[in-house]
């Protein structure tokens, strides 16, 4: 060995490499005729191995070796797909799992195969969140392997094998703070104090405070002796709250679990929530599994916000998984936003949850003054035509640049492209059928609706009776640049996709931002003024939510604004009689949500309805339909074509039912890839249930 590593400088390295490879790749041993465990030798496994036929239990020995360290919710490893040779299970192929149980004896009739290796004596899944991570994956049609995935970070030994500090007793029953201004605030935290399970829909009031209101309802619960979980759309939202949070309860009270923390320390932080050293819990999406003790109040915040929506299968939403977790373990709901989305009004309208929000009085004395400008007023502005502002802005940011204020400036991203509006009055083209919006494939080519199918040969403008079409949007480069000549030695500032601001200063500043990535003015003082520019690109989006969408967005942005006795000011570039617009005027965004769900109800489409979209290939779509055994009153929308993917034809599927028959919509598309997979069909069939996007 010495004259080799002697032979050359790379030598030693070489070696390393293989040894870490061959240690990298070492099986753990065969326990092929080791002895039994004597007591519970039997250990219940949920493998990871995401496939919907063998979405289930398998039971392995447990050798008398492991015994001790085989406990419920530690990770282990096991053979899958063993064969029985001479009585004995052998062979197969390695994979990771989870025991869920110790047993005394198996219901399988054949030999077990035994536990290859116990990776860790950590229990990482507890039966809560056993029992919510199946009930996740069964709502929507997925595997208990997947959601796990999403539950349960992936192993680090240096983190595990930190001990975690003792948990440090619960705070002070907090005052209400900003609470008070809500006529409901303080019962809300007098009930988490005292151990209740209120549930609420909050419509927070414009301004920075929310971020602090939401720590005093986390130290409430915590004052009552239970836990808190707050789930946020972004890292910027997590850092503001996690900023109140030590400034009310100090440091150690709180863990943060942020994907950008890093394996190895967000792990550890997980670790101290999992083994209860910290009892409340804060960050993005994949902390809606944070497996916080006697969980006493769930907290999310903008629910609307297209990142609460899982990217990977099975797709669940923050919300759902929240709800699904109070009604499991008996805990307050907190929904709160600028806006109230359409769920939101349901639970408020089936009496689920109560409204929780301020006064009309409280509300205009907190908001600032909201001006419209019609899309058309700024085609026959000269000011418009040269610095991209109507004149009504242009004088809004003037004024609020000598205020002493950043001004913010918001554009429509780039993604926010309408496929078809009016060319006079940028009402978005529907079709009369399903209300879906409508797209040409060619120039030549007739109008087609994109959820139904249908052709619609005879279209015309409900609203104006114009048959010109159009659709256009200028993008916030471009904005900034035209903007910088129009407010010459006036700082241009851009947060957007490349380079979001976390914050920016409070002096003079145009800041020129896409949709959800407005920075905070430093020091809470709000911004002097802001400007929305092109609202129809944001209202014509070929989407169901399209209103919506648009309202929570301009309520975040307007609610940076200083009040309106301070001289903030909002100028929104719109129909000034759109809904969504006159609701942004009133600053009513629960009377908005009642009104969508209102029509949402006429048109039998979510949330009143249940629906599942299922695309893929045209013959994979076709056989799946052919197979899924749907309920008696499902409705099928199209198949319709949908954008290529690798330029391969696509087609989607809406699948509808009434309320009451989600669990067995799940249940039919689910049995349904079941069969395909036995038959051996080769084109995958993606299927989403409850899909946030059916535009």
């Amino acid at each position: 060995m010495s004259s080799t590593q002697g032979s050359d400088e790379g030598g030693a390295p070489e070696q390393l490499a293989f040894i870490r490879e061959t240690v990298r790749r070492a099986k753990p041993r065969t326990w092929r005729g080791a002895k039994r465990a004597e007591h519970l030798p039997v250990a219940r496994v949920v493998v990871d191995k995401g496939v919907l036929t063998i979405d289930k239990f398998f039971d392995y020995e447990v050798p008398a070796a492991m015994a001790e360290d085989a406990r419920p919710g530690v990770r282990v490893r096991v053979r899958f797909g063993a064969r029985v040779v001479k009585g004995q299970r052998e062979g197969g192929e390695l994979h990771d799992g989870f025991i869920v149980a110790r047993l005394e004896k198996s219901d399988f009739p054949g030999p077990l195969a035994p536990l290859a290796q116990v990776l860790s004596p950590e229990p990482v899944l507890s039966p809560p969140l056993l029992r919510l991570c199946r009930t996740v994956a069964d709502r929507y049609a997925g595997t208990l392997a997947d959601v796990l995935q999403l539950a349960v970070p992936p192993r680090h030994a240096k983190a595990e094998a930190e001990p975690s500090p003792p948990p440090r007793p619960g705070p002070p029953a907090p005052a209400p703070g900003g609470w008070s201004r809500y006529p409901a605030g303080p019962d809300f935290l007098a009930a988490l104090a005292g151990g209740g399970s209120p549930r609420a829909v909050w419509t927070a009031l414009p301004g920075p405070g929310w971020p602090y209101e939401i720590a005093r309802a986390v130290a409430a619960t915590l004052a009552g002796g239970r836990g808190a979980l707050v789930v946020l759309p972004d890292g910027r939202s997590v850092a503001r709250v996690d900023r109140a949070l030590t400034e009310l309860l100090g440091e150690g009270m709180h863990a943060v679990l942020a994907a950008d923390l890093g394996p190895r320390e967000r792990y550890r932080r997980w670790l101290q929530v999992s083994r209860g050293s910290v009892h409340a819990a804060i960050g993005t999406r994949a902390a809606m599994f944070a497996p916080v003790h006697d969980l006493g109040l769930v907290v999310v915040w903008s629910d609307g916000d297209s990142s609460h929506s899982d990217p990977r299968a099975p797709h669940p939403h923050v919300r759902e998984v929240a709800l699904l977790r109070a009604a499991e373990e008996g805990a307050a709901v907190l929904l709160g936003g600028h806006v109230v989305t359409v769920e939101g009004a349901q639970l408020v309208r089936t009496g689920w949850a109560r409204a929780l929000g301020a006064d009309r009085e409280t509300v205009r004395r907190t908001a600032p003054r909201v001006r419209t400008v019609t899309d058309q007023d700024q085609h026959r502005d000269a000011a418009a035509q040269a610095a991209r502002l109507p004149s009504v802005a242009w004088e809004a940011a003037r004024e609020g640049l000598a205020a002493g204020g950043p001004v913010l400036i918001q554009v429509p991203r780039r993604g926010y492209v309408p496929r078809l509006a009016c060319g006079r009055c940028r009402t978005p083209a529907r079709c009369r059928r399903c209300e879906g919006p409508l797209e040409a494939a060619g120039a030549d080519a007739p109008l087609c609706c994109q959820w139904c199918g249908e052709e619609e040969r005879d279209w015309h403008c409900p609203e104006c009776g114009s048959f010109r079409l159009r659709a256009q949007v200028v993008g916030a480069r471009r904005t900034a640049e035209e903007l910088g000549k129009a407010f010459p030695r006036v700082p241009v500032r851009t947060s957007g996709r490349d380079a979001v601001l976390t914050g920016v200063p409070d002096e003079p500043a145009l800041v020129i931002s896409t949709p959800g990535a407005e920075p905070v003015v430093e020091g809470g003082g709000g911004y002097a003024a802001a400007l929305l520019l092109d609202g129809w690109a944001l209202l014509s989006r070929p989407d169901l939510r399209a209103g919506e969408e648009a309202l929570r967005l301009w309520l975040a942005a307007a609610a940076l604004v200083r009040p309106a006795a301070e001289g903030g000011t909002v100028v929104v570039v719109a129909e000034p009689t759109a809904r969504p617009v006159q609701a942004l005027v009133r600053w009513d965004p629960l009377g908005h949500a009642g009104l969508e769900l209102d029509e949402r109800a006429q048109l039998h489409f979510p949330p009143v309805a249940r629906m599942a979209s299922v695309s893929g290939s045209p013959a994979a779509v076709a056989d799946l339909l052919n197979l899924v055994r749907l309920p008696e009153e499902a409705d099928v929308l199209g198949p319709v074509p949908v954008a290529a993917l690798r330029g391969e034809e696509q087609e989607r599927a809406l699948l509808r039912v009434p309320p009451g028959q989600g669990a067995a919509l799940a249940a039919a598309l689910k049995a349904a890839q079941i069969a395909r997979i036995a038959l051996r069909t080769p084109e995958a069939v993606k299927v989403r249930i409850d899909p946030t996007d059916i535009g």
